[in-house]
């Protein structure tokens, strides 16, 4: 019995490692007073301008889907679109213009790839400023025609969402041009020719939407 009972209270043995090399101890954590091996501390992805102008127009987008939206619901709910006695859309002028408009957003994509060499940035967002500048020219033109021939604000629904979606639009494109020659200034007094050219990359965000909008309300208003 007393035997059993030193068995049983005995301490287990250790256990010996017979094959195989001892493993190395895990790798330190970073908690010590030495900090080389800790990671470098990640910078920001995408810079405050052009994140605020993804929210700028992220709630544009939802603006003029409301306004498109009341215009099929103002069309549906008519008798005849267009109303009888009333002037036709310029279709085929108005589909040229887009094609002026799309060419400025190719500019300004040049411009921003090349802005490194600070003539060719100039050069391509003058190019991009012209054209806008010509899109709304011929677009004011055709204004003054449909007016003439009749069709204004109170020619009932018609005229005012034609006026409204078109017009809405033709301020956007004013105020990107706005922001193109504040970024052409910027950019001649030297200010945005390094790679943290933030401000120069939201206004190339933006006139991109602009144009990337006039499609689609010229399918929606001109061509349906």
């Amino acid at each position: 019995m007393v035997s059993a009972f030193a068995a049983v209270a005995a301490p287990p043995r250790p256990v010996r490692r017979v094959n195989g090399p001892v493993p190395p101890p895990p790798p330190p954590t970073g908690g010590g007073d030495d900090d080389h091996g800790d990671p470098a501390p990640r910078g920001p992805r995408l810079d405050n301008a052009r994140l605020a102008t993804m929210f700028l127009i992220a709630g544009e987008v939802m603006f003029f889907a409301g306004l498109v939206s009341s215009y099929f619901v103002l069309r549906s709910a008519a008798a005849q679109w267009p109303p009888p006695l009333q002037p036709r859309l310029p279709i085929l002028v108005t589909g040229l213009n887009t094609l002026v408009l799309l060419a400025s957003s190719l500019a300004m994509a040049r411009a921003i790839r090349g802005r490194a060499d600070r003539a060719l940035l100039l050069r391509g967002l003058a190019t991009a400023g012209a054209l806008g500048v010509v899109f709304l020219l011929v677009q004011g033109y055709e204004w003054a025609r449909l007016v003439s021939y009749g069709l204004t604000m109170v020619s009932g629904a018609y005229g005012v969402t034609f006026y409204t979606l078109i017009g809405v639009h033709g301020l956007h494109v004013i105020g990107a041009l706005a922001w193109l020659a504040f970024a052409a200034l910027g950019v001649r007094r030297g200010r945005v020719l390094d790679d943290g050219a933030a401000g120069l990359r939201a206004c190339a965000m933006y006139w991109h939407f602009v144009v990337a909008l006039w499609p689609v309300l010229y399918v929606a208003v001109y061509l349906l």
